[in-house]
């Protein structure tokens, strides 16, 4: 029996093809892609800002507000158009 060797993980491969932010809650949606794997969604993190209005360090989504997901409602068929789009053969 063969086992396969795992490849480690490498940064410059993992690309993000698109990027949402929720300009109230801070939280991202990105469409990403690894190498040349299959394009996928990922939700968060969230990116809070500070009180003079800088960004602070990311932070887990957690668990999602209202407000995430009306946002996440309003975004999705632009979200699932895109990823369609990128799932295609060219």
């Amino acid at each position: 029996y063969l086992q396969e060797e795992l490849m480690p993980f490498d940064p410059n491969k993992d690309k993000v093809l698109k990027k949402w932010k929720c300009p109230e809650t801070g939280l991202l949606v990105t469409i990403n892609r690894y190498d040349q794997g299959e394009a996928k969604v990922q939700i968060g993190p969230r990116i809070l800002k500070k009180q003079d209005g800088s960004d602070r360090a990311p932070v887990k989504a957690g668990r999602l507000t209202t407000e995430d997901i009306l946002w996440l409602y309003d975004i999705m068929d632009e979200i699932k158009d895109e990823l369609t789009d990128l799932q295609r053969p060219t």
